[in-house]
């Protein structure tokens, strides 16, 4: 399923707004919408939902799946420097492409990340970065080895994998209730997928769906261990009665793939 001969094959692409992202010849997918726009889906789908929610916090700790190019750690630094938002937020990300993490110092990120390039350096250089509010940790390797390892409880889940179709491992019933497990009471997490499948597997899980909105923006998926007042609820129960075949990934259709791939 994954193969580390040409994970550093990957190719520069520009977004319909204007920002970069990088095409994984690995996983044959763009690391982000290239319609929607790097910059613009990070905001849009996980950063503004998810701290329109958890606004009142004092201190939050993120879960970013998986790191990549970074974006979603950037632009919620970016979005809480911009509107003076004093939250503290440790951001905790796995990736298993140590070479991409190096080379994000050189990367051309779009101007809102100006002021914050020291910050990309220092993760680039030292896999690490901290001051008075933002922490960063990248935890090389598999996210299913390094999540159950996580010994802090976590408030935001960023869950931006690479697609279902190509990195399924990610989206299975039980991957998800591996994140549950470290998730804290009012966790909540964010996804751009919106497959009956993917729902299905946070459902199962515990998680209220919702579907979130935003302007030039596809519809994406919020779920959360508790009610949320401000988010068009699904009803997953209603929907389980008019498609009673339909059922969530489960590890065991794609877990021979991936222990054949990652012995070779």
């Amino acid at each position: 399923m994954y193969d580390e001969s040409i994970r550093a094959k990957k190719d520069t692409i520009v977004c319909e707004d204007g920002s970069l992202t990088l095409y994984s010849k690995e996983f044959n997918e763009p690391y982000h919408s290239t319609k929607d726009g790097a910059l613009h889906e990070s905001l849009q789908k996980h950063v503004l939902p998810a701290f329109s929610i958890k606004h009142n916090s004092k201190g939050v700790i993120v879960l970013d799946i998986c790191f990549g190019l970074g974006y979603n750690t950037f632009a919620t630094i970016y979005h809480l420097l911009q509107h003076n938002i004093d939250t503290k937020v440790h951001f905790i990300s796995p990736e298993f492409d140590e070479g991409l993490i190096e080379s994000l110092k050189d990367f051309n990120y779009p101007k809102e990340f100006k002021n914050i390039k020291h910050i990309i350096d220092a993760v680039s250089k030292d896999l690490v970065y901290e001051d008075e509010q933002f922490k960063i940790e990248i935890l090389l390797g598999d996210a299913r080895e390094t999540i159950p390892n996580i010994e802090r409880r976590v408030d935001i889940v960023y869950q931006d994998a690479f697609s279902p179709a190509n990195n399924p491992l990610l989206w299975t019933k039980e991957y998800f209730r591996s994140i549950r497990s470290i998730c804290n009471s009012g966790a909540i997490l964010t996804t751009y997928s919106i497959a009956a499948a993917i729902r299905l597997g946070l459902y199962e899980n515990g998680f209220l769906l919702y579907m979130h909105s935003a302007k030039l923006m596809r519809d994406s998926t919020v779920a959360s261990l508790v009610k949320l007042d401000d988010f068009k609820y699904i009803d997953m129960e209603l929907k389980i009665v008019r498609n009673p075949h339909a059922k969530s990934m489960r590890d065991s259709e794609f877990i021979k793939n991936y222990v054949s791939s990652s012995s070779a």
